[in-house]
């Protein structure tokens, strides 16, 4: 019900063009599920395993890092709303040139987004699609416990790059993410000290709104990659660990992939807090209310818009008091 709401939304900013890929990554990543648990349970057919390993594990991941690198994005695309309406002293504001400006701008721009949105989407599929292609290896009934067993020679190489791609991506999203919210933390600190009492409600209302995605990225993406560099030593070097150490970072790496797995329950609590015209419309729904007119094409922005509008206004009280 989340995704045919979210796509009734016009994507006519850039957060609701992240945001709207973001839903499309659940839903690939949903579909994934049903194979994942019956595989999980023990289901014991060549055909089913081959299917699950050359497809579904390629299509749970694929979604996974697209859904991640979405966050990134979002993270990027808050830095630089609040970048542009932090205050600055006279000499900074000198120093700003007007190409930087301009690159601001761009990185805003709904035709920007959907660029970038398209990239992703075609990188990451011409890296896992290999995957899929090179899992194709002969194997009889009972002869093969892992989807690794399933591949071709060059299919095992193929997937240690794959593995290793995907290390680069979430570590490079990490530094952006905390880099993004390091300086909005920083912003929003000084702005909550001078602004007046009264109005610290719709501060704090905006902190937890901004700040839940950096709540999500954390629980499903940062234990599993933690987890998954040893992980990954102990696949490439068997020899690295003890048989029993092996065994306990598989299912350390099962555990914290359930984690990420959660993703999908969590991200529609990032639709709810940054989009207004979601979060009214599924109450809506959730109460049973007929919707009286359609959607404004600009609400979903009006609403982050006012937002920042408002911490734009108590950053220029405080440097006017300075």
């Amino acid at each position: 019900m989340a995704a045919w709401i979210f796509f009734r939304v016009p994507a006519d900013s850039a957060l609701v063009v992240y945001l709207k890929n973001m839903v499309m990554a659940d839903l690939l990543m949903l579909f994934s599920f049903p194979f994942r648990v019956v595989a999980h349970m023990g289901f014991d057919s060549r055909y089913f395993w081959l299917i699950n390993c050359r497809f579904n594990a390629v299509l749970f991941y694929f979604s996974m890092y697209v859904g991640m690198l979405f966050i990134g994005y979002i993270s990027v695309e808050r830095y630089v709303k609040i970048s542009l309406h932090a205050p600055s002293s006279t000499a900074t504001s000198a120093s700003r040139s007007k190409c930087g400006l301009s690159v601001l701008h761009l990185v805003q721009s709904t035709t920007f987004s959907r660029v970038l949105a398209v990239l992703t989407w075609v990188l990451l599929f011409l890296f896992s699609a290999p995957n899929a292609m090179l899992t194709s290896w002969p194997a009889n009934e009972h002869n093969f416990t892992k989807c690794m067993q399933l591949k071709t020679p060059l299919g095992i190489q193929w997937h240690r790059v794959f593995i290793l791609f995907n290390l680069f991506l979430f570590w490079v999203t990490l530094l952006i993410v905390a880099f993004s919210y390091t300086f909005i933390a920083h912003q929003m600190y000084k702005a909550y000290h001078c602004i007046q009492r009264d109005s610290r409600e719709v501060y704090r209302k905006s902190t937890r709104n901004i700040f839940s995605i950096l709540a999500v990225f954390f629980i499903c993406f940062v234990p599993y990659h933690v987890c998954r560099v040893p992980y990954t030593i102990s696949q490439m070097s068997p020899l690295s660990f003890s048989r029993d150490g092996n065994f306990l970072l598989h299912q350390i790496k099962e555990g914290t992939l359930f984690l990420s797995a959660l993703n999908v329950c969590l991200d529609p609590l990032i639709y709810f807090l940054m989009c207004p015209t979601f979060r009214k419309s599924l109450i809506r729904k959730l109460s049973g209310r007929k919707r009286k007119r359609p959607l404004s094409t600009n609400q979903c922005q009006r609403g982050t818009e006012e937002k920042d509008a408002r911490q734009e206004e108590t950053l220029k009280e405080k440097t006017m008091t300075e």
